[in-house]
């Protein structure tokens, strides 16, 4: 197995240990009879956030994935959140495509910089830059390993109120955020967005409603829906623990570009369908953390 593989293993295995939704979207797909084993699932996406303060943000933790061949492709700019963001290839389709946004630290208030800068500035140099890159285990506890210290409840509360964002990171620092099942490769009656959102609410899930149960590019070729990140008890530095929003599933459709829909449904693969992301969709899937949404479980 290579070392991006164990790297993402990590991450995916961490991940289903933290968000309940992972494993119970899986048993709900193999109940129906949509796969038989959860290695079958083709993984859209990894997303992660990040925060923009020196030796940390975008620019460190692309190097793991730079690394180990993805390849950086478009810019996307959220000014209501305060996000700079990029997408990168993956060296192989088999490969989930990875997508790290960044807190823009600078456009917030005085008060909420100086508590963000409170943890951060005690990293003083590139975590990343000290990591042998081809060590596929030191590479998965640094993406699981606190970079500064735990917050006081007060201080997640005060970033809280004026960026969920900031709050949600300032906490779980490098901490994967979501992975995206793709629908689209599934079984008829499942393998489009509407369908699936239909199998998710018939077993339970609750789905972020931001901007509709799904958001739609102004091409119409991607169409993504995610279920609304569960509460997490989550310990703080003053010994309180405190419920808080821990973490999401996404689900993504691809529709097959206009120049490839004479392709029989056997010959489409993954360069036939549309790529890369869409702001205006990913802006309302940021909020399956928020308290707009999570209200609502």
């Amino acid at each position: 197995m290579s070392n991006l593989q164990l790297i993402l293993d990590g991450l995916m295995r961490r991940y289903k240990e933290r968000v309940p939704d992972v494993e119970k979207v899986i048993s709900a797909m193999m109940e129906e009879g949509l796969i038989q084993h959860a290695n079958e699932i083709e993984n859209d996406h990894i997303a992660f956030r990040t925060i923009g303060v020196p030796h940390l943000g975008i620019q460190s933790l692309e190097k793991i994935f730079l690394h180990h061949g993805y390849v950086k492709r478009d810019y996307y700019y959220f000014a209501e959140k305060k996000l700079d963001a990029y997408w990168y290839a993956p060296p192989a389709p088999s490969l989930p495509r990875i997508f790290i946004s960044e807190l823009r630290v600078k456009d917030l208030s005085p008060e909420a910089q100086h508590i963000i800068h409170h943890y951060t500035d005690e990293v003083t140099a590139d975590p990343v830059l000290q990591l042998d890159l081809n060590d596929a285990a030191a590479v998965d506890d640094f993406l699981h390993s606190g970079l500064w210290r735990l917050p006081a409840y007060s201080d997640f509360s005060t970033l809280a109120k004026e960026s969920e964002y900031a709050s949600w990171t300032i906490y779980n620092r490098y901490y994967l955020n979501h992975f995206t099942i793709s629908v689209h490769n599934l079984k008829p009656g499942y393998n489009d967005i509407t369908a699936f959102n239909r199998f998710l609410e018939k077993h339970g899930f609750v789905l972020n409603d931001a901007g509709g149960k799904f958001k739609k590019s102004p091409d119409g070729l991607l169409l993504q829906s995610s279920t609304v990140a569960g509460m997490i008890t989550a310990a703080f530095a003053d010994g309180g623990k405190h419920a808080i929003s821990g973490s999401y599933v996404e689900f993504a459709e691809r529709r097959v570009l206009p120049a490839f829909r004479h392709l029989d449904v056997t010959a489409i693969k993954r360069e036939h369908r549309r790529e890369g992301f869409e702001a205006a969709n990913a802006n309302k899937i940021f909020e399956s953390t928020y308290s707009s949404q999570t209200n609502k479980k």
